[in-house]
């Protein structure tokens, strides 16, 4: 990256405790007045780059499952500063739940979609009536979750969508009541990121899926609970939703892709009771 001519430039690496370049660590530039005048994230090598007037600065590294790390550098006119290694240790209270079984809780989880409509705009939904289990093992790798969804609480929040989205166009739910998905592996791709690959059987049709799982620590209340969000996109094509309409020059009236996020929270069995809240 050039040195831009009115000012200098800046740049380190990120790594984690053990030595291995960390992707996608958050880097925020703050100058004296604690402004953010630069924002950046690591790269696949784990480096960072920003270009910003000469002056003293204040560089945070942040990464979800570590702990942040601030460092001060001072930026030079047509200079390039170096900041080096980015050294950033796990944070403990993002390691895994402890094993167990947790229920998800309905009153704090959220199953919901994002579909586009005519390349212009996003349909918003959910389905209201879901439940599941997430069994996490000694052994991680070995955890399992399973969810099962009533393809009948679809909710748009427009009645005569919701209604054309029940019918045999889309999710026909009266031959097919319910959606399912069943883990076949969990693995960690570092800190709190989680992939867990698994079958979801939607419109009668089994598909491979694979969830982007953020997992956001644990907490005691009303029991012992940990959370997440996990997102996936699906193609209708793969589970035959092939209703479609077009309009001019052949826009699809309903994209083919339809992004899926689970807002979940698990309560461990046995650690408390049931609020509301």
């Amino acid at each position: 990256m050039p040195i831009p001519l009115t000012g200098g430039l800046l740049s380190g690496q990120v790594r984690d405790a053990e030595g291995r370049p960390l992707p996608g660590a958050e880097i925020s530039v703050f100058d004296r007045s604690s402004r953010r005048v630069a924002h950046a994230d690591s790269d696949p090598f784990g480096y960072f780059c920003a270009a910003v007037v000469p002056g003293e600065y204040r560089v945070r590294a942040e990464a979800g499952g570590y702990q942040s790390v601030t460092d001060m550098v001072e930026v030079d006119w047509g200079k390039h500063a170096q900041l080096g290694e980015v050294v950033m240790a796990p944070d403990d209270t993002q390691q895994p739940p402890m094993p167990g079984v947790y229920d998800i809780d309905l009153d704090h989880s959220a199953v919901r979609f994002v579909a586009r409509h005519i390349a212009l705009s996003k349909v918003y939904g959910q389905f209201n009536e879901f439940r599941g289990q997430i069994q996490i093992a000694e052994s991680f790798e070995d955890s399992h979750v399973e969810v099962v969804i009533e393809a009948a609480s679809v909710d748009t929040n427009v009645p005569v969508r919701d209604a054309h989205l029940r019918s045999p166009d889309f999710l026909d739910v009266e031959r097919f009541p319910q959606l399912r998905f069943s883990s076949t592996r969990f693995s960690r791709r570092g800190g709190n990121k989680w992939l867990i690959d698994g079958e979801l059987t939607l419109h009668g049709l089994t598909s491979d899926v694979q969830l982007d799982t953020t997992f956001l620590g644990m907490q005691e209340w009303a029991g012992i609970r940990a959370g997440a969000i996990a997102t996936t996109e699906l193609h209708r094509e793969h589970f035959t939703l092939n209703w479609q309409q077009t309009i001019a020059r052949g826009l699809p009236v309903v994209g083919s892709t339809i992004a899926i996020t689970l807002d979940v929270q698990g309560i461990l069995k046995g650690s408390g009771t049931h609020r509301t809240g």
